[in-house]
């Protein structure tokens, strides 16, 4: 039996959690003070140590990240944290964020102190109205303890953080089309490099950061990088904010050790396939992470683990899907939102996106004919690798996977 490990998710249900007293009298802070009495570099390298992996999805190692920042300020330094939450089957931010706030801030301010930063930004989803007004509130609580703002605790560090909404963009969670919208511009993806590590918000060094990662950080600082990686597998620390929903009888956030069993999972944290029907396919890691038949989910849920099989861990959503479901349909939707969300800079994603699904609906409408698969496979691959970001990529590989192993059932719509 699995045993949950309750880390990012303990203070879940427990009321007042915004407030500073309550947020210390379970160990809150220690990770900043412990911070503040470390050089910024020596941040950096424990973070190294601990082996954080970014938990938005692209499993890159953070403290590799953070040392990208130049050591020497000539600039502003910022630090972003990405908050804008639109992964399909993605619901697990939201939970920190509504749950734990204080956890949150106080990991951007350790990120702030160790990256030399003067000022942090929340990005927020525009439609998590209360969730911003609640970490609004948090902060402000946090001021008026001297644990943002001027000389935080009277160690010479300033720092403050701003929450900003977004207006509901699934391509703002792109970090260099987050920091566009940011600008008060149209959030488009950048040309990279420069990245921005070097060139950032305002033509400064910045670092963007997802809501799980920087909520990883006060739990690093309270000990050390070690324990943190005693945690999960050898290259994936920590835990994990698992989001299952689907055909599952408990959908839910569930909070296990990085690597822990797919189907352990599916089976035991969210109370199996609901209705006692079978398992037909799992969508791993949102939306954009490729499927996965029902016979290939005894699978250790890590970032490299995923890669083997063909699929990623990407922000950890798991889509539970019975015998009941059409897997075109299922294909139909996925390629509607990524059209629908295309920022339309990138030929081969706006036009290619748009073909496969114009070649879709047609095969639906029973309209397709024998080189109709063939062209959804050939314009998948034109796309893959050919974009700035990786929005096309993600629709690509999603609708490549659903089409090779549910091939049959495509086949059939035009018989």
């Amino acid at each position: 039996m699995i045993e949950e490990k309750k880390v990012l998710t303990r203070h879940v249900g427990v009321p007042g959690m915004e407030k500073v007293d309550a947020y210390m009298n379970d160990g809150g802070y220690k990770g900043l003070k412990n911070a503040l009495d470390k050089k910024p570099q020596d941040i950096i390298e424990e973070v190294k140590k601990s082996f954080l992996r970014g938990r938005g999805g692209a499993g890159f190692p953070t403290g590799f990240k953070w040392s990208f920042i130049p050591k020497e300020k000539t600039k502003p330094h910022y630090i972003i944290c990405n908050a804008d939450e639109g992964e399909p089957g993605t619901f697990k931010d939201r939970v920190i964020m509504e749950n734990d706030p204080l956890l949150l801030i106080e990991g951007m301010t350790i990120a702030g102190y160790a990256l030399q930063c003067d000022m942090g930004f929340i990005y927020i989803r525009g439609e998590f109205r209360k969730i911003a007004e609640k970490l609004e509130t948090a902060i402000e609580n946090a001021r008026n303890a001297n644990l943002l703002g001027k000389n935080i605790l009277g160690k010479g560090f300033n720092f403050d953080i701003l929450v900003m909404r977004g207006a509901g963009a699934y391509i703002c969670g792109e970090e260099t089309a987050l920091i566009e919208s940011l600008e008060g511009k149209r959030g488009e993806p950048r040309m990279k490099p420069p990245f921005p590590a070097v060139e950032g918000l305002y033509k400064c060094p910045t670092i963007v950061n997802n809501v799980e990662t920087l909520a990883c950080i006060p739990i690093i600082m309270q000990s050390n990088g070690k324990s943190f990686k005693d945690m999960g597998t050898f290259q994936s620390a920590g835990t994990k904010l698992y989001g299952i929903s689907g055909h599952v009888n408990n959908p839910g956030v569930y909070e296990y050790p990085m690597g822990t069993n797919l189907k352990d999972l599916i089976e035991q944290a969210a109370g199996g396939v609901k209705d006692g029907k079978k398992l037909k396919a799992v969508i791993p890691g949102g939306l954009s992470a490729p499927i996965l038949k029902a016979d290939e989910i005894d699978l250790d849920m890590d970032f490299d683990a995923c890669i083997k099989a063909g699929t990623m861990l990407g922000s950890g959503g798991v889509i539970v899907m019975d015998e009941t479901t059409s897997i075109p349909e299922v294909a139909k939707s996925t390629i509607d939102f990524f059209v629908h969300e295309s920022c339309g800079q990138c030929t081969p994603c706006r036009e290619g996106l748009h073909k496969i699904q114009e070649t879709l609906t047609k095969m639906m409408a029973g309209e397709g004919d024998e080189n109709s698969l063939k062209t959804i496979f050939k314009i998948a691959k034109t796309i893959k690798g050919t974009t700035l970001c990786p929005l096309g990529d993600a629709g690509a590989m999603a609708l490549e996977a659903m089409v090779t192993k549910f091939r049959d059932e495509f086949e059939a719509l035009n018989k």
